[in-house]
This record gives structure tokens, C-alpha cells and sequence, in this order.
């Protein structure tokens, strides 16, 4: 019997709750850093950063898109290397790269193949490379 009674008080308790407005919780506060919301994991927006004017001198640079291996074996005797690219992102025959060494060009290469998954067999033209250098287009 006390069930039977316990149970149309405990639905209208929850109803009641459910059904009560909160004003204020979803409102925005002036100045606020952070979302109202108790619990909420939102970070504050960035400030917006300030354009750089053309005529202030500043140097921009920006990474060029361009395409990039390493050196992974160099023959002397026959003057090739095997060079290794990020898959998807392989040189075609013919084309002319160059090689740097700690950001100083030190040759350059014909792409000549043959091609093995992520590897390419390349000519060296001019200079020197070794292993470890950086294979670049421009």
C-alpha cells in the first residue's frame, strides 16, 4: 500500500522539477570568458589578430606547398641515389629536384625510376648528395 502511494508523489516530484524554467542559466553575462552552462568544456575565442600592413617591413613566409623526400641511399660509382617521399606524394619521371643539405643546395637529380612503393631511383646531374639529404622540387 505504501508503494502504491509512494509512487504518484515521487512521478509529481519529477514532473514538477522537469517543468520548472530556469531564467538566467542559458542567458550570456556581460564580460563573461567562458559558456554559462555548468559543466561546459568551451574555451574562450581567440582574440582576432591584427592584419600586417604592407608597407610596415615585416618579412612574411610562408611553407611552399611543394614536393619533398629524403636521400635514403646514395651510390657513388654509378652516381644515383634512392630517394624516399611521403606516400602519395611522388616525384614523376624527368623531373628535375635538387638536393639540400642543412638548407644549402648541394646538387641535383634527373628522376629517372624505377619506382618501388614509396622509393624512386634518381640521376644525380650535378654536385654531390648523401644520405640523409633533403630532396626538394624548388
Amino acid at each position: 500500500m505504501r508503494i502504491l502511494l509512494a509512487l504518484p508523489l515521487l512521478t509529481a516530484f519529477f514532473m514538477a522539477g522537469c517543468a520548472h524554467k530556469q531564467e538566467g542559466v542559458f542567458k550570456p553575462v556581460a564580460g563573461a570568458t567562458h559558456a554559462t552552462t555548468p559543466g561546459s568544456s568551451a574555451a574562450a575565442p581567440a582574440p582576432a589578430a591584427k592584419p600586417v600592413a604592407a608597407t610596415s617591413g615585416t618579412l612574411i613566409v610562408t611553407p611552399g606547398g611543394g614536393l619533398a623526400g629524403k636521400v635514403a641511399r646514395y651510390n657513388d660509382a654509378g652516381r644515383f641515389v634512392v630517394l624516399e617521399f611521403p606516400v602519395g606524394h611522388m616525384p614523376v619521371l624527368e623531373q628535375r629536384l635538387f638536393i639540400y643539405r642543412n638548407g644549402l643546395k648541394v646538387g641535383e637529380l634527373k628522376v629517372t625510376g624505377p619506382q618501388r612503393d614509396d622509393h624512386i631511383v634518381a640521376d644525380l646531374t650535378n654536385g654531390e648528395a648523401q644520405a640523409g639529404d633533403e630532396a626538394r622540387d624548388k
